[in-house]
């Protein structure tokens, strides 16, 4: 089996699939990897690398498709809605496609990929459980998104960090505030307290309190209580309005009070919760920056402007999509690792082995065989029930 790495198309994207450190492993199970030209060049991995490690270069992208019998990109069509569609034309029937599709976004380019016949395995599905930890591309790029969004906040805010005993008198430390803490939430804690800021962070999932208090944080509790705060995935869910009108009456004081708030509260598949209302940000002391990590699916912040970065009332609010991106070197080893031990756990004798059985295949297998088949996503978007399910070894 031929894996092929395409460069990535998105604008500015600067991250590679696969890294060179991960082709000897592949190619002992017998996978054959051929890269675009200069594909992982702005991650810092030169093409002289993947040929060092045994992967062989293709200048045509058109010709890497047609070779290739499984692609793995990071934004496929669907997470690339800037110029994704250009890929289509290139996929072929029966090839295999592993990556970020964004499957609860918009079902239109998910049927665009069944379409051409091809079986894509979304790294967003990937199950929350022991089995698939070392395969979890999610918690990966929201653990770089948390440690960026830190130091984008500290690069931007007048104010240093930590606090500083000096001859020109005492500097006191940042305040620090994070809401929702989930992967990124707690990155973001851990590299905060590093830098020397005072780090609170709150969550409406009560299990999060003692994973905040561990990493030094301190955990700001609310007389509020959600009802079933959180999924059999772990994730939040989501909650009335007037659940969130009295979290943000609760939270007003604490977010006045705070230097820097980064939000990270995202629920898959619908617009994140707005908790830090305009009047929140008025009462903020000038110079204050927010980084709402949701800005992608509309943004915790009411003030957010989508994948740009504002200053309102003093206030500067940064809502870019892709910071994950920003750390091109290091993002494109996890995913990679991430994405090598599922090709690993999915390609048996050189064919993608369809077992559905297998919780992890079961659950990332998006289209098959001219079908949208995930029952996630087939629930989500109300598409009515298949008569039957794909089966076989071969994709």
């Amino acid at each position: 089996m031929i894996v092929g790495v395409p460069k990535e198309i998105y604008p500015g994207e600067r991250r590679v699939a696969l890294v060179p450190a991960v082709i000897p492993n592949l190619k002992k199970a017998g996978l054959e990897v051929v890269v675009g030209t200069g594909a992982g060049a702005l991650a810092g991995y030169p093409d002289a690398e993947y040929v060092e490690k045994g992967a062989r270069l293709i200048e045509s992208r058109a010709e890497l498709f047609q070779t290739a019998d499984l692609i793995v990109q990071f934004l496929c069509h669907g997470a690339n809605d800037k110029n994704g569609k250009e890929d289509l034309p290139l996929m072929k029937k029966g090839q295999a496609l592993v990556g970020f599709l964004r499957p609860l976004g918009t079902v239109k380019t998910l049927q665009d990929i069944a379409e051409r016949g091809v079986s894509s395995f979304s790294v967003e599905l990937m199950p929350r459980t022991t089995r698939a930890q070392s395969m979890d591309a999610l918690s990966s790029m929201a653990t770089i998104c948390g440690y960026k969004a830190v130091l984008k906040a500290a690069d931007t805010l007048p104010r240093m960090f930590p606090m500083l005993t000096t001859a020109a008198g005492t500097i006191a430390p940042a305040r620090v505030l994070i809401i929702g803490a989930g992967v990124a939430g707690l990155q973001a804690i851990a590299t905060a307290r590093r830098l020397g800021a005072v780090a609170s962070a709150y969550d409406m999932r009560p299990a999060a309190k003692e994973q905040v208090q561990s990493l030094g944080g301190r955990f700001v509790e609310l007389p509020i209580e959600a009802k079933d705060a959180q999924d059999a995935r772990g994730y939040g869910t989501v909650q009335d309005e007037s659940f969130y009108k009295k979290q943000r009456e609760l939270l007003g004081n604490t977010v006045a009070e705070s230097d820097v708030v980064i939000t990270a509260a995202v629920i898959p598949g619908k617009k994140s919760p707005v908790l830090v209302t305009k009047e929140m940000v008025q009462r903020m002391a000038p110079g204050s920056v927010i980084v709402d990590l949701a800005a992608e699916r509309g943004g915790n912040c009411e003030l957010t402007s989508p994948d740009q970065t504002t200053v309102v009332h003093g206030v500067t609010i940064i809502g870019e999509f892709n910071l994950a991106a920003a750390v091109p070197y290091h993002a494109s080893q996890m995913y990679a690792r991430n994405v090598s031990a599922f090709l690993l756990h999915l390609v048996k004798e050189g064919n993608v082995q369809l077992n559905l059985q297998d919780e992890i295949i079961r659950e990332t297998l998006v289209t098959h065989e001219g079908e949208v088949v995930s029952a996630r996503v087939r629930e989500f978007f109300s598409l009515p029930a298949l008569q039957s399910t794909p089966a076989g070894k071969g994709a």
